[in-house]
């Protein structure tokens, strides 16, 4: 059963943060990059972006924790069926974040996968694109304001309607310490992760895709 709801957008250090849950012993921690070990659970996610009614409990079955898109966009569901679980909003300064996204995220997602892909990764590609930029941004993630107020908007909201006492606001690189003094769990001897840069995202792009972004030119 999820005990750990990660509310942060993605490009908020949530795959470093996937990696240290696990660590601390809340794993597995659903991440997009699960839905590549998980894709039947695409078309859920799918429907739950087009407002239809999901199991959520089901789509999370088996995992301790979740953190980064699909989830983090039902924080507020996922509260509901989970309602004992700590709520973890990870935070990056504003334009580093739109820096971030706009070099990784939108650009994937701009070019569907090929067509000689397997059907999983064509229903992994739409539900990303339903999730991120139709509902989360409606559709409007080439205008810069907009994507930062929705940013905004979406970090208040969070801090707004959770409990104090149940939620964590955390930076990445603020390391070990606010997050296990959060879960009441020890501090690891080992550093706290830092993956998923920028230069890994694009290093799994297709040549299309480095293309779309302007890269290799």
């Amino acid at each position: 059963m999820v005990q750990v709801i990660g509310a942060g957008m993605g490009r908020t250090s949530t795959m470093s943060l996937k990696q240290a849950l696990e660590t601390l012993g809340f794993a597995p921690c659903h991440h997009m990059m699960e839905m590549r070990t998980v894709p039947e659970t695409a078309e859920g996610w799918h429907r739950a972006a087009l407002g239809e009614g999901v199991d959520f409990a089901a789509l999370l079955a088996g995992y301790e924790a979740s953190c980064d898109w699909p989830s983090s966009a039902f924080w507020r569901e996922l509260m509901g069926v989970f309602p004992d679980a700590k709520v973890i909003l990870t935070e990056r300064p504003e334009e580093t974040w739109w820096q971030s996204i706009s070099n990784t995220i939108f650009p994937s997602l701009r070019l569907p996968p090929d067509p000689d892909a397997p059907p999983t990764r064509s229903a992994q590609w739409a539900m990303a694109k339903a999730v991120i930029i139709d509902k989360v941004f409606g559709g409007q993630v080439d205008d810069r304001e907009h994507v930062l107020r929705i940013y905004r908007e979406h970090n208040a909201a969070v801090k707004a309607e959770v409990p104090a006492d149940k939620l964590l606001v955390f930076d990445g690189a603020d390391g070990w310490a606010p997050l296990c003094v959060f879960l009441g769990v020890p501090v690891p001897a080992e550093p706290y992760p830092n993956t998923n840069t920028t230069a890994d995202f694009q290093a799994r792009w297709t040549p299309e895709q480095r293309a779309a972004a302007g890269l290799d030119t």
